[in-house]
């Protein structure tokens, strides 16, 4: 018995237990710091997977906590040059956030500083060479710019090399040490060339001016950085750190939000932002909703009403019930997918991740041929001239615009879809959704409100106290559609009834007064041996056409009226379906319900393709047989009954009113459940997608036709040769256009 139980510890020990969490990452300059860093991650033991986003600088890791600590990983991590945060998410981004801060600040003085002393070493190497001790006064002036400003250049690139790994720091470094410490050598030894007949070029003005457009350009796509999360910044910003509560003694008092606890009882006054996610007890307000919806109407708060974390109360104050704190309330939800979604790679990012992490290397190979060509082919001023060429091509190689094309426009694509209500989970489904010429609509609570409502009543006789009794009867029943009468009749007061009961599939009944009173379908009522009055059977008929579910009233002697109740479909619904079609993109709706309901509703909503009467795993085959004629399937649905079809879809959409598990399945959610929205997912992606590709063309092009250029391919034919402070400039540049082309999605 005591072996079995070892084997069994044996085995408990072993097995893997994995985390999937993501860290800030501090340090990274450019797309190579971020594949440097997410492959050491990888390398590491326990590590299933490693993910660096650049443009938010965020790693994703999932690993196996009995092998690993996220102490560990930090620790490897900084081997490397680079850091992590640890802690709490809220930890994380207050920290993160100080670190940009800090880090802006840093770079803007050094920047400063490095222009003070690069632009006179310009002067004097460009305009003054020839008065007294230039070189020497050029000297003095550059070292501060390389060895102060832009010290960390050298200590990363150091890093990497004792790691045998390589990035932008290592190119940069490179270029301007080989130029500094060309200069300084024909500052002390002139003589060496002008014994030969040459002349002893120094290279200060290009090392130091290379520095500082660097740096120029790393502070302007910091700017632009910071910018592209905007919308994440905004979300965090709609919960508010404090928050008043009724203790139970009756008296207000104001604690920090993360002392809220579930049940406590929340005090909001006018013009506030709601904390937490919780039910209405006391009072009654309009609340604006629009951070969630994108509808700018405020919506009406009263007793048993839902509230939302990040909406703002407006003239009216009320007390209420947390239902969700923390990071289970729908803000921190969708914060969170926000955060994931924003860190995760589109399946276009792979091709330029591969390229950003050879690149490197490939350019420095490039350079060393570089210069032995101008060695060997160059004539007398061959190997000065090596040296500059080859020092502009190690400058002008910039793989930060390849590594920021994809994330920054990811970035700011789904960040823009959270403004406007349309939550995005992955860069995937972003990609993809431009894809989709074919929609499928679930019916009840997509297209439909998904609430039943009474539409119609028809009374031989209207009496008040009739309408109190149906409303007392159907109180009491379970039936669904029994609370679409009662939220019809809550006007009227409430009597007392007795023998109520229950009859499954036909209605209920109950005694008032020594009078039974009847309640549910024809066939029931017909049980009771009622006569029909024609206008009732007329009506009746008139509604059963319009898909209308009819509900008879009758007390022992005669019917006294019936009641139409019907799911109306949104009004938003038939404009939505008209976008879809006018995108191109072939509408199909799907129903449990029967054939004349779905006939109705896809009359009503103008649609032409649609299927009724199925089973949820017959939804998933109808999608099956769309996507084996070669269609891009989008499934959009609410339920539970949704989820097998959702996950069969290309691109699954929730709408936000539903099901938890519907929105867990989906890639998508609209969080006001207006249909209108996907047509805008659609459309947002087609943009993003197009941006991405600008990026990416810019950025390839960019290298192509720079790097040859940079080498001297055009000095046989023209006597041009690139100056490697304009290679420097153009390299910021490279990096600013497409953070800046990413943008104009917002």
């Amino acid at each position: 018995m005591k072996t079995n139980e070892n084997q069994a510890d044996k085995k408990t020990a072993g097995a893997a237990e994995s985390e999937k969490t993501s860290f800030p990452v501090l340090n990274m300059h450019c797309a190579s710091c971020a594949m440097n860093v997410e492959n050491t991650v990888k390398k590491m033991e326990g590590v299933s997977f490693s993910n660096v986003n650049f443009a938010n600088a965020t790693l994703t890791v999932e690993f196996d906590k009995n092998k690993l600590s996220p102490e560990e990983i930090q620790k490897n991590i900084r081997e490397i040059g680079f850091d992590i945060i640890l802690g709490s998410k809220v930890e994380q981004e207050k920290i993160k956030e100080k670190e940009h801060v800090e880090h802006f600040q840093k770079m803007k003085r050094k920047t400063i500083w490095s222009a003070v002393f690069s632009v006179p070493v310009f002067i004097i190497g460009m305009f003054f060479m020839d008065i007294p001790y230039a070189n020497w006064i050029m000297w003095v002036l550059a070292t501060p710019v390389l060895l102060i400003f832009g010290r960390h250049f050298f200590s990363n690139a150091w890093k990497l090399a004792l790691k045998r790994q390589a990035n932008m720091d290592t190119l940069v470094a490179l270029s301007t040490g080989v130029a500094y410490i060309f200069s300084v050598f024909n500052t002390l030894f002139p003589q060496i060339w002008e014994e030969r007949g040459l002349h002893s070029h120094v290279y200060f003005e290009a090392s130091a001016v290379i520095i500082t457009f660097i740096l120029l350009g790393k502070l302007l796509e910091e700017r632009a950085k910071g910018n592209t999360s905007a919308a994440l910044k905004k979300l965090m910003g709609l919960q508010p750190n404090e928050v008043t509560i009724i203790d139970e003694s009756g008296n207000q008092k104001v604690i920090p939000i993360q002392q809220l606890h579930i049940g406590d009882v929340v005090f909001v006054k006018p013009g506030e932002k709601i904390a937490v996610d919780g039910t209405v007890l006391s009072g009654e307000s309009y609340v604006d909703e629009s951070s969630f919806t994108g509808e700018p109407v405020p919506v009406l708060k009263t007793v048993d009403s839902s509230v939302l974390a990040g909406t703002i109360n407006q003239k009216g104050s009320f007390t209420f019930k947390a239902d969700k704190v923390g990071e289970d309330t729908l803000l921190s939800h969708i914060i969170k997918t926000v955060q994931d979604a924003q860190g995760s790679k589109a399946p276009v990012q792979k091709l330029a991740d591969k390229i950003a992490g050879i690149f490197v290397p490939v350019v420095m190979a490039i350079a060393l041929i570089t210069l032995l060509t101008w060695i060997i082919f160059g004539g007398e001023n061959g190997l000065s001239q090596g040296l500059l060429s080859m020092i502009t091509v190690l400058v002008i190689a910039c793989p930060c615009a390849l590594g920021l094309a994809t994330p920054t426009a990811i970035m700011v694509g789904i960040g823009k879809g959270a403004k406007n209500g349309i939550l995005i989970k992955d860069a995937e489904s972003l990609e993809i959704a431009k894809k989709v010429n074919a929609v499928v609509l679930d019916k009840t609570g997509t297209i439909t409100e998904g609430k039943p409502v009474v539409t119609n009543t028809k009374w031989l006789k209207e009496n008040e106290m009739m309408k109190s009794i149906l409303l007392s009867l159907e109180s009491q029943s379970e039936h669904p559609l029994a609370e679409a009468i009662v939220k019809n009749l809550n006007s009227y007061s409430k009597v007392n009834l007795t023998q109520f009961q229950s009859v499954t599939g036909k209605g209920v009944q109950a005694v008032f007064s020594g009078i039974t009173y009847f309640a549910g379908n024809l066939a029931f009522i017909e049980e009771q041996g009622l006569n029909i009055h024609k206008d009732l059977m007329a009506a009746s008929s008139e509604w059963q056409q319009e898909a209308k579910t009819i509900i008879w009233f009758a007390n022992s002697e005669q019917v006294m009226a019936i009641i139409a109740i019907s799911d109306e479909i949104k009004p938003s619904s038939v404009q939505a379906i008209q976008l879809l079609e006018d995108q191109g993109i072939e509408v199909y709706m799907l129903t449990g319900d029967n054939p004349e309901t779905a006939a109705n509703i896809a009359k009503q909503a103008n649609i032409k393709h649609y299927q009724a009467g199925l089973l949820p795993i017959q939804k998933a085959d109808f999608i099956k047989k769309l996507q084996s004629e070669g269609k891009t399937v989008a499934m959009v649905g609410d339920g539970i009954n949704d989820s097998v079809a959702l996950a069969q879809s290309d691109i699954s959409i929730a709408m936000g009113k539903g099901s938890d598990i519907a929105m867990d399945v989906a890639k998508m959610t609209i969080i006001s459940s207006d249909l209108t929205k996907i047509a805008d997912a659609i459309l947002l992606s087609k943009k993003t997608v197009r941006i991405i590709k600008q990026n990416l063309f810019w950025a390839f092009i960019y290298n192509v036709i720079g790097i040859p250029i940079a080498a001297g391919v055009l000095f046989p034919v023209f006597g041009f040769v690139l100056n490697p402070m304009i290679a420097g400039a153009a390299m910021a540049l490279s990096s600013v256009s497409v953070v800046s082309n990413s943008l104009r999605l917002k």
